[in-house]
């Protein structure tokens, strides 16, 4: 019997982002980003995660493939985003993020995860790796989830 071929992919990019420099509308407009995200992407069945660091961002979107390539074509648009470049995408066999939009902004609680992922220097030189991405929003979902007394997840 042959395998039946998914149309769940996940799509990992980066960009430098257009935000404002002062903290507090700086503030404001991640949380702009995260409330039109998070209807867009329910809408869409999307789930995903999105890591911030200084002017850099990295999201891991999950979905089926063609809503998963409406949602990146929509960020490669916005103005907010600049330098939007494809890390990695390929076909999953289930999701392994369960918001349809989180975030991750470096910040004291957090920057023991950010230092060990060492994704700075990556950000600089363009080349971050898929991995790493990958490996620090799980983290970043793990610890956000263990705050909430959720131990372990079934997706």
């Amino acid at each position: 019997m042959k395998n039946k071929r998914t149309t769940l992919v996940h799509l990992i990019y980066f960009s430098r982002l257009n935000l404002a420099a002062d903290a507090p509308t700086r503030a404001r407009q991640l949380g702009e980003i995260t409330r039109q995200a998070q209807k867009k992407n329910e809408f869409s069945v999307i789930t995903s995660f999105l890591v911030v660091e200084q002017n850099f961002a990295a999201q891991v979107i999950e979905g089926e493939r063609m809503s998963v390539n409406e949602t990146f074509a929509r960020i490669s648009n916005d103005t907010r985003h600049r330098d939007v470049q494809i890390v990695e995408w390929r076909e999953i066999v289930k999701r392994e993020f369960v918001n349809s939009f989180a975030t991750g902004i470096r910040s004291a609680a957090n920057d023991a995860l950010f230092q060990k992922a060492n994704l700075m220097p990556m950000f600089q030189r363009g080349t971050p790796r898929a991995a790493t991405i990958h490996a620090l929003a799980g983290a970043l979902q793990a610890e956000s989830m263990s705050k909430q007394g959720i131990d372990h997840l079934f997706v």
